[in-house]
């Protein structure tokens, strides 16, 4: 079931009830950067403080609606003002833990097609942050899914992706889609390694969409890890949809909220069109 509220997500989760996702995988609106179209809308405060407690406020709501053991996956890209990098990521990841999470780690996002910058003074920027937060200090996580490559060991022996999830991930996804089926067995029983905290995933543009379209790739090991199957993962900047259509590709249910027409009827779309196990979109 994938549900859609338009609106302000502050007022939509405060009608949300307690422990009701189980996971949060969101990616805020850049500071200062572009106007959505809406009055209330976070992003364009005065300040970087206003900002930042714009975001602690909504976070404070997704605290009360999240399973004691969920965790909250929180996309963040930075901002200059005045020949300064901001350092917004880590106001506002400093902010939350102060308002009682546990910062639990930083992920770097590394792209490596990042947007061109005319610049001359400085390196183009080509990484964000996601910060995993929990409530409590022992939260669930599950590791198996997302475990990382396995380098051959063997000369000849094909190498493998992330071993990945066998109910939601094809064989072809291996890396190894031309080998003898025993040789496709074998490496299915490898445990690989523990996922690294750089993740390397191309951007991806959406034609319909404003540009900051988080790619699919990058969201879908904080759902595998962060919310069981069947569970509900939560996105209250819903975007265009990505969180909820990767939710339902991995059998997770979503509770998306977005505040601009425009991007709940691209959201709309894209998940109508992905197919898969698309089972309901509601807009309220």
């Amino acid at each position: 079931m994938i549900t859609i509220y338009k609106g302000d997500c502050r007022e939509v989760l405060a009608n949300l009830p307690d422990q009701s996702v189980d996971c949060c995988v969101t990616s805020p609106p850049y500071f200062g950067l572009r106007d959505y179209g809406r009055k209330s809308q976070i992003g364009l405060e005065p300040t970087p403080e206003e900002f930042v407690e714009a975001l602690v406020e909504v976070f404070r709501e997704v605290r009360r609606v999240l399973s004691d053991d969920g965790t909250v996956w929180l996309n963040l890209g930075d901002s200059y003002k005045n020949k300064q990098l901001i350092g917004i990521p880590w106001r506002v990841a400093f902010a939350l833990q102060a308002d009682g999470w546990y910062l639990r780690q930083d992920i770097i996002w590394s792209k490596p097609n990042p947007m061109a910058e005319s610049v001359q003074d400085r390196c183009t920027k080509s990484h964000e942050y996601i910060f995993l937060l929990s409530k409590i200090s022992k939260y669930y996580f599950d590791i198996e899914p997302i475990r990382e490559v396995i380098k051959p060991t063997n000369k000849g022996e094909a190498s493998v992706r992330e071993s990945g999830d066998s109910k939601t991930r094809n064989r072809k996804h291996w890396g190894v889609p031309h080998e003898p089926k025993n040789v496709i067995r074998k490496y299915e029983q490898i445990k690989g390694a523990n996922k690294r905290s750089v993740w390397n995933v191309p951007t991806k543009g959406l034609s319909e969409a404003h540009f900051a379209v988080y790619p699919p790739e990058l969201i879908e090991p904080c759902i595998l890890a962060g919310c069981p199957e069947g569970g509900t993962v939560l996105d209250p900047f819903g975007g265009s949809g990505t969180t909820g259509m990767v939710a339902d590709r991995l059998n997770r249910n979503s509770i998306m909220v977005e505040l601009n027409d425009d991007y709940v009827q691209i959201a709309q779309n894209r998940i109508e069109t992905d197919g898969g196990m698309f089972v309901d979109l509601e807009i309220k």
